[in-house]
């Protein structure tokens, strides 16, 4: 393996070496007992223990308990290597990044791919949406982090699976009511249930949620309505069928950043906001069917075809004079998106050299077409604008993409204590624009990408309870439509002169079952040709370019453990060193840190959780530096914060649960930037989080 350190930071990993070495317990005889969980990101359903991977799976119980459950960063905050943070503006989404990937986007997801119940929120150029995920039904989350990931094709620097929950064995019917500081409110409703049929049984989840809230900031008031409905049939033992359904209705002004003498003084400023009025509609229905079957008593075929539609109008704050090129697309970005596409697949459980030997083979293929058009936003004249207002057409063009990707993947048990994991994919992008908008030149063009992205991963079990892995891979990540959209120069065209970049991922890990837990740690390295860097971001617009050679080393903990019965607690930490490896500019220069990504972040968590009655809860979390310049001439500043909480939960008759609870976000009422906008022209960097807040909430269930 790569060397995988700077000379600079060997010293603090070597202190952190003892951790992941064997180590001797004996475990008694009433030791805690933890359920063992399957992994399905990886296609072969191992536990998470015996995947050769860095892999976190988060309980429902722990997404839903004493949280609001609206954003991802609830759940996601304390797991190793994952970057999440609340924007507080649900124009933009939550930034998200795993192992540096994805830091630049200044809206939405990047180099992460998102599935809900194994139906992509990703698109085909590798963009991704998490406003439709309803945390009130989820069954369960999977974080895959590291090599294993490039199995997924295009953009897969992480993989996040969201599941959810199958119908109850009984039908119960659940309310839920959340109200909090800032004029926050969110109130559900959700029925489940089973049904016996005469070869199988059928299950429902239907949930219905409304979210609102004025904001911390001004100018932030947001409306969200969600629904999310889950069937399955197991028509016989070796037959099941599902179909899932979610819908998302998105209304929400945009704060925009601030600068940093904004930060200080007046973090709840919105002036430029409100001068412009820039906010987001968005809408989406989506819809999959799955179909999983059991040939014999060694093959599966599993299918699933998916299709969705998305409405979205955003207004920015991009000044009158800004607009006057002939080339310029406008203020308002107005486009109607469908997507679909399927995935085959083939399990097959054979034996090689009197060896356990699992072979996966499939292909899938995915569709987007927008009718993207642009407006100015603002009506009047040049000495009198009216902003936020859809003005005059200055953009219209029909965009095509699709991939198309074969892929192999096997598990071979090579002798007890070894075990081999393969895999291929041949990934094929291609996007295609069609100008339709021709007073300024005719712009449309296309591009194709190509990539085989191989992956190994060796496993060894020095122990029953110690498991060592190391694993490589090649990524790839192709521009975004969005990214691909807009030329760094301002003129009119497709920013065609932007490639793909192309990475090499290595990890050595371990993990170490303990009496009442887990521990496991990692080493990895990511190094990347052609790094898509964001170019610059002005008025709520950002542009990207390629950044030349990337480096990013890591190392990541996690430690999962119950001391007792009913106290659970949680502790991760990660380093990552992402900087610049070439003399791009007179702003990127080699060894520079590449702005979005902070160098630690660290996680701990203690709860005291019993079935009923009191319950109780702290966790804190802590975040270094982030820069928001190529140049690092400028960064977000380090901070700690911290949470508590306390409920209680009744049960009676084996029908009828309330839970009640009260929490308290920023304990400690500190003044930290929640998010960053990455390279923003006019210093609009940060996103300032919310002070001392408060939620209350409560839940009650009957089950007939």
């Amino acid at each position: 393996m790569k060397k995988l350190l700077r000379n600079k930071n060997k010293t603090f990993i070597y202190l952190l070496c003892p951790i992941i070495l064997p180590i001797d317990y004996v475990v008694a005889a009433d030791d805690l007992q933890l359920p063992t969980i399957e992994v399905s990101s990886t296609r072969t359903d191992t536990s998470v223990f015996d995947t050769p991977a860095s892999v976190d799976i988060i309980e429902g119980k722990d997404i839903r308990d004493s949280k609001l459950q609206v954003n991802l960063s609830e759940s996601l905050q304390g797991v190793a290597g994952v970057q999440i943070q609340n924007r507080n503006n649900y124009a933009q989404d939550l930034r998200l990044s795993i192992r540096g990937a994805g830091a630049r986007s200044a809206f939405g997801v990047r180099g992460t791919r998102i599935y809900v119940d194994g139906i992509p929120a990703s698109m085909p150029d590798g963009q991704g949406q998490i406003s439709n995920i309803d945390l009130g039904s989820v069954d369960h989350i999977e974080v895959l982090k590291g090599p294993f990931s490039s199995l997924y094709g295009n953009s897969s620097g992480g993989v996040i699976q969201i599941f959810t929950e199958d119908g109850s064995d009984r039908p119960t019917v659940e309310g839920s009511t959340a109200m909090g500081s800032f004029n926050t409110y969110r109130n559900r409703v959700k029925g489940t249930g089973t049904t016996p049929t005469e070869t199988g049984s059928f299950n429902y989840t239907l949930s219905g949620s409304h979210f609102s809230t004025t904001g911390y900031r001004d100018h932030s008031d947001t409306q969200k309505n969600l629904q999310n409905a889950k069937f399955s049939w197991q028509v016989d033992p070796d037959r099941k069928v599902s179909f899932v359904l979610n819908s998302v209705n998105l209304k929400a002004q945009d704060p925009l950043g601030v600068t940093r003498q904004q930060f200080k003084h007046d973090p709840k400023n919105a002036d430029k906001a409100k001068q412009y009025d820039t906010r987001k509609k968005a809408t989406q229905t989506q819809g999959g069917f799955l179909y999983e079957q059991n040939i014999n008593e060694y093959n599966q075929l599993s299918a699933m075809l998916y299709y969705g539609v998305r409405d979205n109008v955003q207004y920015q704050s991009i000044p009158f004079g800004a607009q006057q090129n002939a080339g310029h697309a406008g203020g308002v970005i107005d486009f109607q998106r469908n997507y679909g596409g399927v995935d085959l697949r083939w399990t097959s459980h054979l034996s090689l050299a009197d060896r356990p030997f699992t072979l996966i083979s499939g292909i899938s293929y995915d569709l987007m077409k927008d009718n993207r058009k642009g407006y100015e936003n603002y009506i009047g004249t040049a000495s009198n604008p009216i902003y936020g207002e859809k003005g005059q057409l200055r953009r219209k063009e029909n965009n095509k993409l699709y991939n198309i990707d074969p892929y192999i993947q096997s598990a071979w048990q090579l002798a007890s204590k070894w075990k081999l994991d393969t895999g291929v994919r041949y990934s094929t992008v291609r996007f295609k624009s069609n100008d339709k908008y021709l007073s300024n030149g005719d712009d449309s063009g296309s591009k194709t990408y190509h990539r085989i992205l191989p992956m190994a991963a060796l496993s060894y079990a020095i122990t029953s309870d110690i498991n060592l892995y190391a694993s490589y891979a090649k990524g790839f990540e192709t521009p975004t439509f969005t990214e691909l959209s807009y030329r760094p120069d301002g003129n009119a065209g497709l920013n065609l002169s932007l490639s793909p970049s192309v990475s090499d991922n290595y990890e050595l890990g371990t993990k170490i079952m303990l009496p009442r837990g887990m521990l496991s740690a990692s080493l990895f390295q990511i190094n990347t040709k052609d790094e898509i860097i964001t170019a610059g971001s002005i008025g709520g617009r950002t542009t990207y370019k390629n950044g030349g050679k990337t480096r990013r080393n890591g190392f990541e903990l996690a430690w999962n453990n119950n001391f007792a019965e009913n106290i659970k607690t949680q502790v991760s930490y990660t380093w990552i060193d992402a900087y610049y490896r070439d003399n791009i500019s007179t702003s990127i220069r080699s060894n520079n840190a590449i702005p979005g990504v902070a160098k630690q972040t660290f996680y701990g968590a203690i709860a005291w959780q019993p079935e009923t009655g009191w319950y109780i809860g702290v966790d804190g979390q802590y975040m270094s530096k982030i820069y928001v310049t190529d140049d690092n001439s400028e960064a977000a500043p380090s901070y700690f914060t911290s949470s508590a909480y306390t409920g209680y939960t009744w049960k009676s008759s084996d029908r009828w649960t309330i839970n009640g609870f009260v929490r308290i976000d920023n304990l400690l009422n500190r003044r930290y930037v929640g998010s960053v906008i990455v390279n923003e022209k006019n210093g609009y960097f940060y996103e300032p989080a919310a002070k001392r807040n408060w939620l209350v909430g409560s839940t009650v269930s009957f089950a007939f």
